[in-house]
């Protein structure tokens, strides 16, 4: 089966992707891979503090997934699956899509910034023409309906 992967992080454009990749995969029969990237900056304590860190990292994510795979049951009938790694964001895309093969399309979303898309849609589009899949860039501006319209 054939595979959205689409990040979660903390930007507000996340939600639109979220919502692209959950239609798209509803209305063609694929599935949805959720990618949270944990930065590696983000643990730079002692060993007992950076563990628990860690922890309560891992349970904000998972608590910030379940929000999306609820709606994506709920509304879209897809059963995500979450994948949480540790690392530089691009490596971490990059080795998903070539450690799960099924993975067909990357979702990501674009920022409304006049500084640009965001740093994850910058430093992806500098990989574009080496990813051996194609990259989905949702504006994160759309409105829900014109989501719906051109999924």
């Amino acid at each position: 089966m054939r595979k959205f992967l689409v990040i979660l992080d903390d930007s507000r454009e996340c939600l639109n992707a979220m919502r692209f990749a959950a239609m798209r995969a509803a209305k063609t029969g694929a599935g949805v891979t959720i990618l949270s990237i944990i930065p590696p900056e983000e643990f730079n304590h002692w060993i007992g503090v950076a563990d628990l860190m860690r922890e309560e990292t891992r349970e904000r994510i998972v608590a910030h997934y379940e929000v999306f795979a609820k709606w994506m049951r709920d509304r879209q009938g897809i059963d995500p699956e979450l994948v949480i790694r540790e690392g530089e964001a691009v490596h971490e895309i990059l080795a998903q899509i070539k450690e799960d093969p099924s993975i067909g399309v990357l979702v990501l979303g674009a920022g409304t910034e006049k500084s640009g898309p965001g740093p994850l849609v910058s430093a992806m589009s500098k990989q574009a023409g080496f990813l051996p899949i194609p990259m989905t860039l949702v504006p994160g501006e759309m409105s829900k309906e014109r989501l719906e319209a051109v999924t």
